[in-house]
């Protein structure tokens, strides 16, 4: 890590430390003091985090094999709170990749997965990187499955050569959803009415204090059945496997490490230990070979802090009413699995 970079880091950490505990301790007077500018601090400040974690990878000086962990829900970086249990770097795993195509002493990658996938936009955009990477490298990839490998994070993996699962991971879920939360009748109840004023008919749908009509549903489903197709033609390419049988198998549900063996969506049942030994035969490299990840413990970090802080602090009503509607009805494409 650059000096520069890690002075900033530590500094950061400092300061925000020192405005968690002050917070916890004299929440009330701090909220007479600060007012909506607690807020402000915190969007800046985990822009700040956010900048800092995304800049560049320095890559050993020696043969290495490069490790990315696809670990937690997938999505845009930028775009993740302070307190989100992901560890999953985006922005971070691409520049990662374009370093590692222009470097002579990048091996290979293992992407280590334990994720229940994601966001369609990234989890496409990283498979698509991982390929170009094959492309012109010509190096080979492995994925590895942790504990879960399901909907986006298996989608990745039809970019490896060969999976490997761990025997107690679930995996598959291949399959699309959109999850929206319909509040009307809550509304109705509390005398709130939904007033929208659009340029077209659905230009508001999905709108929280609305019913979707027929014709809704159906735009919704087409892009829905899209991705889909879209999922169903990676895992057939990426399997080797007949489109008809891929469609058996996609219809969203998960599979045991002994199932998706079965099916053929994954090559071999073994620990992360046999997984890299393997790779690094296959590449004719000695055992003692660095596998490198890029340092991603800045997020971790302050995930666990902030975490921490977010369970001594109490929420009202109208907190938790919104984290479940953006949490869970957000109305994203997502390969997930719920």
């Amino acid at each position: 890590m650059k000096k520069k970079q890690l002075i900033s880091i530590i500094v950061t950490g400092v300061v925000i430390i020192a405005v968690g505990v002050v917070g916890v301790a004299t929440n009330a007077v701090s909220k007479k003091l600060l007012g909506d500018d607690t807020e402000n601090l915190s969007s800046t400040v985990e822009k700040y985090i956010s900048d800092a974690a995304s800049s560049d990878v320095e890559l050993p000086e020696e043969d290495f094999i490069g490790v990315i962990n696809i670990v937690g829900e997938i999505g845009a970086s930028s775009s993740q709170s302070l307190t989100s249990d992901s560890s999953y770097n985006h922005e971070l795993y691409m520049n990662y990749i374009d370093e590692m195509i222009d470097s002579d002493d990048n091996k290979g990658i293992l992407l280590y997965v334990d994720s229940p996938g994601g966001a369609v936009y990234q989890s496409d955009e990283l498979y698509q990187k991982i390929m170009e990477y094959k492309k012109k490298t010509k190096r080979p990839v492995y994925a590895y499955f942790a504990s879960e490998a399901c909907s986006g994070g298996y989608y990745i993996s039809m970019a490896a050569d060969k999976i490997y699962a761990n025997r107690n991971c679930w995996t598959g879920s291949i399959g699309v959803i959109v999850s929206l939360t319909n509040c009307k009748k809550l509304y109705d109840k509390l005398g709130i009415k939904e007033i929208d004023i659009t340029s077209g008919k659905n230009k508001a749908m999905g709108a929280a204090g609305l019913d979707l009509t027929q014709e809704q549903r159906d735009i919704l489903q087409g892009l829905v059945d899209e991705a889909y197709d879209q999922f169903v033609d990676i895992v057939s390419k990426g399997r080797n496997l007949d489109e008809a049988k891929v469609r058996e198998l996609a219809d969203g549900r998960i599979y045991s490490a002994k199932q998706a063996k079965e099916n053929a969506l994954v090559d071999v049942i073994s620990t992360e230990a046999e997984a890299k030994k393997e790779l690094t035969k296959n590449i004719g490299c000695d055992d003692d070979i660095t596998f490198f990840a890029p340092d991603n413990d800045l997020n971790g970090f302050f995930n666990s802090l902030f975490g921490k802080i977010e369970k001594i602090m109490p929420k009202s009503n109208v907190e938790l009413a919104t984290d479940i509607v953006e949490n869970n009805g957000n109305g994203v494409l997502k390969y997930y699995a719920k």
